[in-house]
Formats: structure tokens, C-alpha cells, sequence
């Protein structure tokens, strides 16, 4: 499989993500991709070749060998890579879709934008956004599911019994390096529940941002309209209108009046 190609094809996706996607593209190339592309390829290069069964009847070891591994891991694990990583492709198709119709409408409305921002998570893509997070953790937890079923648990035991025609009796089985193919599939087990737990948080966060924000508008909204139904207005009289006279100071004035008339009244006398 030419993985460099769907890496380079997923890398658009992480400039769309939030921080928690950007985690789970880093979960899904470093400790999931590399780890199948170097290590997980080699490990079960030789499972076929080297399951021995303590028998030499023919047929026997090709019967038993299915009944123990009835789909290999590495097969298992290509599907699950596929599986999750496509959902991410629904945020990039919708992406392109919206860049193609802002361009068409700038085009007839001569250079005034359809949307501000293509990738911005509103309306439509914020729906396929979540979508594609329900569908990655659904895909990841429904391989871990079947991988569970069909080798009824997490564990690769160092001997196996198999009793299947053609063999003349119950025989004994052994895979290569057990031990060493446990450690690998429960490391590739660990990192896709850690994927799907970044899945979740991703989907609670994009809920969470989504209600506050309506709260928020809805808040506003009511602010606005009780503003507009109670106007502005004046609470309390002017401060003029609670100043208490002062006798005194009516008293001194009435009486300057007067000694400025009788002043008066003496200077017209005199001449």
C-alpha cells in the first residue's frame, strides 16, 4: 500500500482540525502507520511459514492454521487504517466543495466572497465535521470489536490445540514468536482506544463550543430586546431641584439690596 500517498492526501485535514484531531492525525500516522509500515509487516511476515503443528498430515497444518488466525492481523489492521482514515476525506470534499462555490460567486457578485472563511467549522461542514468523528470512533471500536470475537480476546496463546479433519487426532500447534506478536497487537489495541477516547473529546468539545455559543446569542438577544422595550430613562430630578435655600444667605442679600437703594436714595439727595 503506498501510505506516503494517503499521509500526504490526510495532511490537509490537520489545518481544519482542532487541537483534539490534530492529536488523533498524530496517534494515527506516528504509533499506528509507522509502527505496521517498519515493525507490525515484519513481525507477522513469517506466520504462515513457521506455524508448526506436531503432525504430518497433510492438510493438517493449512486446517488448523485457519482456525487459528481465520484473518490475519496485518490484513485486519490495513482495513481498520483505511476504515478510520476515510471519514476524514467527508471534511475535505466538503471543504472544496465550499471553495468552488465561493469562487463561482465571486465571479457573478465581481470579487464579494460567498464565505469569509471555507474551512471555518459553520453550518453544513461543522455537521460533517462531527459525522466524520462518529464514524472514526465508530469504525476504530468495531474492528476492535471483531478483532476481539474472532480471537476471543487480546492474547495469542504459545500453544494451541487443534482437532479439525484431516488431522488423525487433537494436535498441538505453535506460532512464531508469540510473545513478540502479543506485545505488537496489544500496543496497536492500546493506540486505537486512545484514538477513539481523542475522537470523543473531540466531539464533546465541538458540542460543548457549540451550546455555549448559542447561549451566548441567545443571551444577547434577550439583552438587546429589553433594551429596546425599557428605554433610558431619567431616574432621579435634576440636582437642582433638591437644593434647600439658605435663609441666611436670603436674608444678607435682602438686606444689601437695601443698603444699596438707601445709598442711593442719600447721593440723589445730595446733589
Amino acid at each position: 500500500m503506498n501510505w506516503s500517498g494517503l499521509e500526504n492526501l490526510l495532511s490537509g485535514v490537520n489545518k481544519y482540525s482542532t487541537a483534539f484531531g490534530r492529536i488523533w492525525l498524530s496517534m494515527v500516522f506516528v504509533f499506528r502507520v509507522m509502527v505496521f509500515v517498519v515493525a507490525a509487516q515484519r513481525v507477522w511476515g513469517d506466520e504462515s511459514k513457521d506455524f508448526v503443528c506436531n503432525t504430518k498430515q497433510p492438510g493438517c497444518n493449512n486446517v488448523c492454521y485457519d482456525h487459528i488466525f481465520p484473518i490475519s492481523h496485518i490484513r485486519l489492521w490495513a482495513l481498520q487504517l483505511i476504515f478510520v482514515t476515510c471519514p476524514s476525506l467527508m471534511v475535505m470534499a466538503h471543504v472544496k466543495y465550499r471553495e468552488g462555490k465561493d469562487r463561482k460567486y465571486m465571479a457573478v457578485h465581481q470579487g464579494s466572497h460567498l464565505y469569509a472563511n471555507p474551512g471555518k467549522k459553520r453550518g453544513g461542514l461543522w455537521w460533517t465535521y462531527l459525522v466524520s468523528l462518529v464514524f472514526k470512533a465508530g469504525f476504530d471500536t468495531s474492528f476492535l470489536y471483531i478483532l476481539y470475537r474472532i480471537y476471543h480476546g487480546y492474547d495469542l496463546p504459545k500453544l494451541s490445540k487443534c482437532s479439525l479433519a484431516p488431522c488423525p487426532n487433537t494436535v498441538d500447534c505453535f506460532i512464531s514468536r508469540p510473545t513478540e506478536k502479543k506485545i505488537f497487537m496489544l500496543f496497536m489495541v492500546v493506540s486505537s482506544a486512545i484514538c477513539i477516547l481523542m475522537c470523543i473529546l473531540e466531539m464533546i468539545y465541538l458540542i460543548g463550543k457549540r451550546i455555549l455559543k448559542m447561549i451566548n446569542i441567545r443571551n444577547e438577544n434577550q439583552r438587546v430586546v429589553f433594551a429596546d422595550q425599557h428605554e433610558l430613562t431619567a431616574i432621579t430630578p435634576p440636582r437642582s431641584q433638591y437644593r434647600r435655600a439658605d435663609p441666611t444667605l436670603a436674608e444678607s442679600q435682602l438686606s444689601l439690596s437695601k443698603r444699596e437703594k438707601t445709598e442711593g436714595r442719600q447721593k440723589t439727595t445730595l446733589l
